[in-house]
């Protein structure tokens, strides 16, 4: 074939291609399209590389040594009830305070009562109204307090001031951050003994391992951190726990009465 027939056969496709609406070649360089599947198809056989996921950053708070140091030096500062109660609120050392709670939970009873009555941590109806035991558990304690005769002569307060999300029990690292406005509290309230309800207070307090189960109806010696106060203890069952097993209440009521008993005896001469 001449140069002038091969010119004109290119002209004639190029013609046919431009009324089929191409406008443009797709390259200017033949392509393997074999060896292009063949490399398509390892590259989809090697497993992808892992890709980098950013993890977001968590703050912790200070770490429970630093909360104890900054609880004491808060707790050391105040004089009465209602500047620990202030102190309380505005510390910021216990993470509980930023889970959920709306706010500090501290105390309720009388400033000089002679029992102090330490719970494990508030609950949905005390995070609501400020005061500690006042939900079902609280009514309950209350009940047996008058039964008793202790109206009018009991403190309560607990290990934690914030609600535990899903009222969950406080960790010990929750309650040693909290421990030192507790202990602050009985130094001002002066009670003569304290109850402790529940197996995380009294585990708390006493610095023991036992369950409830073996402490309850039990005297222990509670000493304070700088050895200054020395009271008698006596951890019991939690109302809480009363609520959900009844058959238990006569264990909590012979406490109580053991408490009350305890407190009544006339002192001895010295």
């Amino acid at each position: 074939m001449s140069l002038a027939a091969d010119q004109r056969a290119v002209e004639s496709l190029l013609a046919f291609w431009a009324d089929a609406g191409a406008e443009a070649l797709y390259a200017d360089a033949p392509i393997d399209r074999l060896a292009e599947g063949a490399a398509m198809l390892r590259a989809k056989s090697q497993p992808p590389p892992p890709v980098a996921v950013a993890r977001p950053v968590v703050s912790r708070g200070p770490d429970v040594g630093s909360a104890v140091a900054m609880a004491k030096a808060a707790a050391a500062a105040c004089n009465d009830l209602e500047s620990l109660a202030a102190a309380i609120a505005a510390f910021d050392g216990c993470p509980l305070k930023t889970q959920g709670a709306k706010q500090a939970v501290f105390s309720r009873g009388a400033a000089d009562a002679p029992l102090m009555i330490i719970g494990e941590g508030p609950g949905a109806d005390e995070d609501a109204q400020g005061q500690p035991f006042v939900g079902r558990a609280g009514k309950l304690l209350d009940r047996m307090i008058k039964a008793a005769g202790l109206e009018g002569r009991v403190f309560i307060t607990n290990t934690v001031f914030w609600r535990p999300p899903g009222n969950r029990t406080p960790t010990p690292q929750e309650q040693a951050a909290c421990a030192p406005f507790v202990e602050r509290a009985i130094a001002l309230v002066k009670p003569k003994m304290l109850m402790l309800a529940g197996g995380a207070s009294a585990k708390s307090v006493l610095k023991r391992e036992e369950g409830i189960l073996s402490m309850r109806g039990r005297w222990f010696e509670w000493v304070s951190d700088d050895k200054s106060i020395e009271l008698p203890a006596m951890p019991t069952l939690h109302p809480a726990f009363l609520l959900r097993t009844p058959a238990q209440k006569k264990k909590a009521w012979q406490d109580l009465l053991t408490v009350t008993e305890r407190l009544d005896r006339p002192e001895r001469p010295h």
